[in-house]
């Protein structure tokens, strides 16, 4: 038996704004942006065609509204891997990504901690 972790949910605001940051600023791919209804969307995003993707989720209570940008607690929520950690920082930066610390290089890997629109928390990781 082959399993693997898909996608994973992100609460986000506004569908369009996070469409723009992921496309425009991570350089993530618009995988899907079906109407499910007139208030919902089904939106995927993807750093690569294969491999987990993200659906981002718009929030429709309070209880979800809340979570935006919390959504793990303060804990790193997603961990983005590249095979070129010096590229991709480097070209995060210029295209305005908040670093919440300068790259580290620890024993398993390259490392810096980067917040998404909304404030969750990644790690920019090329493992050893």
């Amino acid at each position: 038996m082959s399993r693997h972790i898909g996608m994973v949910t992100l609460v986000v605001r506004d569908y369009d704004e996070a469409i723009a940051w992921y496309t425009g600023v991570l350089g993530f791919s618009l995988v899907s942006d079906t109407a499910l209804s007139p208030a919902k969307r089904w939106v995927v995003v993807a750093p690569e065609k294969d491999g987990a993707k993200i659906l981002l989720a718009r929030a429709d209570n309070p209880a979800q509204t809340a979570s935006i940008g919390n959504q793990t607690g303060g804990r790193v929520a997603l961990f983005l891997h590249t095979d070129d950690f010096a590229a991709d920082h480097a070209a995060m930066v210029r295209a305005g990504v908040h670093f919440l610390e300068e790259p580290r290089h620890e024993a398993y890997g390259s490392v810096a901690v980067f917040e998404d629109l909304y404030g969750n928390t990644w790690d920019l990781l090329q493992l050893k």
